[in-house]
């Protein structure tokens, strides 16, 4: 899984001032396809949730001190900067800790998390691809 990489926490990536809430709204995956989340309006803003996850994200989540990986908001209260991207919080269950993240579409079907963990040292950033709806979970692994 790897949440870590996927948002280690947060520099500034614009979000074209075009993209509307509604375009970032839906369900999208990680590059592993090990953690889909629900990106939705709460609040005044919008939070990832995550609705699916492998077991061995569950397990990197409950070793970071996340029991229960699905139903946690990843992405916390995004909204709207000043230069129109999306600012917000990002939760990285791997080591149980909060950083400031920003998100930007790159196309219609591609989310960029980016965060950094101090400033702007560290900073990492994850490709999230939409997934169609109606189906949140992962497809299973084929047998060897």
């Amino acid at each position: 899984m790897r949440i870590l990489p996927f948002l280690a926490a947060v520099a500034a990536i614009a979000t074209p001032a075009a993209a509307s809430a509604q375009s970032i709204a839906g369900t999208w995956r990680n590059p592993g396809d090990s953690v889909r989340i629900r990106v939705a309006p709460c609040g005044p803003g919008l939070c990832g949730t995550v609705v699916a996850a492998s077991e061995r994200a569950k397990a990197d989540a409950a070793a970071g001190g996340t029991p229960d990986l699905v139903g946690t908001q990843l992405l916390r209260d995004f909204r709207r900067g000043p230069d129109g991207g999306w600012e917000g919080s990002v939760f990285v269950p791997d080591v149980g800790t909060t950083v400031d993240g920003t998100l930007a579409l790159d196309g219609r079907d591609t989310l960029v998390a980016t965060g950094c963990l101090f400033g702007m040292l560290g900073c990492k950033a994850q490709r999230w691809t939409r997934v169609a709806a109606p189906s949140a979970k992962p497809p299973a692994k084929k047998a060897r």
